[in-house]
């Protein structure tokens, strides 16, 4: 079985550092770049597709909300098309900087709470689709495995990455737990690593509030600025080749 590791990175600003993107590029096959509305800025954006091209990973846009002081990770009320638009720009942001790297875009991914809001609400994944099929049908759009984004982009000819989140808890609708919940954030690397081996043998995963729900993976997501990442990222890596399965990129 082939499945990517992915990582939201590219989310230091200024003279701000977040996360360790030198370290987790070196285990990870493909970095979901933020473009400077949740977090990021031009230099960061182009020093990340940069380190991303010297490790042979490939590049996503990672886009958010316009909310540097919540990390994106706020609910915004946003005017309709708003969110078509701002993708949009983020994308054609991102692109500036591979494309002077002589690099292609592999995917888009959105941020934080619209990455939540999309996988359930009609409207917001609408505007989602549009902005992808309007900008490069080609791109393949990262979404929550079982989500009805999944459902609706698919629906619609797109090429859908399904992504599951080793270090996250799931509620049994499917939807990741919210971070305001104990034990919503998995820090146990053990706990991590038989969480995701359980989930590739059998397609189930565990959730926080009872029982268990079918989830299929192409992408396993680690987060650039949980402390630790780059050994969260080593140890999937680590598990998937010990247990047959080859760490590609999903449009390899």
């Amino acid at each position: 079985m082939r499945i990517d590791i992915n990582c939201d990175m590219g989310e230091s600003f200024g003279p701000y550092r977040m996360g360790e993107d030198e370290r987790i590029i070196r285990h990870i096959t493909s970095a979901s770049i933020a473009c400077g509305f949740h977090a990021g800025d031009p230099r960061v954006m182009a020093c990340t597709v940069e380190l991303a091209r010297e490790h042979g990973v490939a590049v996503g846009a990672h886009p958010g909300y316009p909310d540097l002081i919540g990390f994106g990770r706020r609910n915004l009320e946003m005017a309709p098309g708003q969110i078509k638009h701002d993708l949009l720009y983020q994308m054609g942001a991102l692109s500036g900087f591979t494309r002077a790297l002589g690099m292609g875009m592999q995917h888009v991914k959105p941020h934080g709470a619209l990455y939540n809001l999309a996988a359930r609400d009609e409207r917001a994944a609408g505007e989602v689709i549009d902005a992808v099929l309007s900008y490069d049908p080609e791109l393949v759009l990262f979404v929550l495995a079982g989500s009805l984004l999944e459902e609706m982009a698919g629906g619609r000819g797109l090429r859908v990455a399904r992504e599951i989140f080793p270090d996250r808890a799931y509620l049994s609708n499917g939807q990741l737990a919210p971070r305001s919940m104990a034990g919503a954030v998995i820090h146990d690397l053990d706990a991590v690593c038989s969480r995701l081996l359980k989930l590739l043998d059998s397609g189930r995963m565990e959730c926080i509030d009872g029982g268990e729900i079918p989830l299929q993976a192409d992408t396993l997501c680690v987060h650039g600025d949980t402390p630790g990442a780059w050994r969260i990222a080593a140890s999937i890596r680590q598990l998937l080749e010990e247990n047959g399965h080859d760490a590609m990129p999903v449009r390899s």
